[in-house]
C-alpha cells in the first residue's frame, strides 16, 4: 500500500493490508548489523543495546533542557560510531568514552551526572576534578580542538576553593 524511508535512513516503514482478512497494519524494516559485544566491568558479555545508552542518558538529563529526540540521536551517533569499528567487542568503557564528549556538548550538567556514575566517584574530589577540568575545557573528554581560554577575561574569578569544615563543638 505504502512505503516510507524514516529520516535518518536506517529503517523502512511499509503500510500493508491482509489478503485474507482486509485488516490493515504497519510493518517497520531496518538493517541488521554486526555489533560487537559488551564486554561488561564484572566479565560478562551481553550483546550491544542502544536503548541501554540512551536510558542512561534519560535518567542524566532528567529536568534539563535536552529533549529525548537529542538523548536518540546521540545514542544513534555512538551506536555508528562503535559498528564502523568493526570489532566483535568493545569494553563498557570504551562505549563511555564514547558518549562522555557528545554529552559535554550537549548539556555540562548531564555530562557530570553521566561521569559521576560512570566512573564512580566515591568522594567529593571526583567530582572536583571533574568539574575542574569541565570550567577549564580541557580534560579526556574535552571535545576536539577545544582548548583552554587563555585570555585574562575569560578566566574570571576563579580564586582557590578550599573546603569548609564543621566548627568543632566546644
Amino acid at each position: 500500500m505504502e512505503t516510507r524511508v524514516s529520516k535518518d535512513g536506517s529503517e523502512i516503514r511499509r503500510r500493508r493490508e491482509c489478503d485474507s482478512c482486509a485488516r490493515r497494519y504497519t510493518t517497520y524494516e531496518r538493517i541488521e548489523e554486526s555489533m560487537p559485544l559488551v564486554i561488561k566491568n564484572d566479565g560478562r558479555r551481553e550483546p550491544f543495546d542502544r536503548t541501554k545508552i540512551e536510558h542512561g542518558l534519560l535518567r542524566a538529563v532528567a529536568k534539563r533542557p535536552v529533549s529525548r529526540d537529542q538523548v536518540a540521536a546521540l545514542a544513534l551517533e555512538v551506536e555508528r560510531e562503535i559498528a564502523e569499528l568493526g570489532v566483535s567487542e568493545i569494553g563498557s568503557r570504551g562505549v563511555g568514552e564514547r558518549v562522555l564528549p557528545r554529552l559535554r556538548a550537549l548539556d555540562q550538567v548531564a555530562y557530570v551526572r553521566f561521569a559521576s556514575i560512570y566512573r564512580d566517584f566515591h568522594d567529593l574530589e571526583g567530582f572536583e576534578k571533574e568539574l575542574d577540568a569541565l570550567r577549564n575545557d580541557s580534560g579526556p573528554h574535552a571535545l576536539p580542538g577545544a582548548a583552554p581560554d587563555a585570555s585574562p577575561d575569560a578566566q574570571g574569578d576563579r580564586t582557590e576553593r578550599t573546603p569548609v569544615r564543621p566548627a568543632e563543638p566546644g
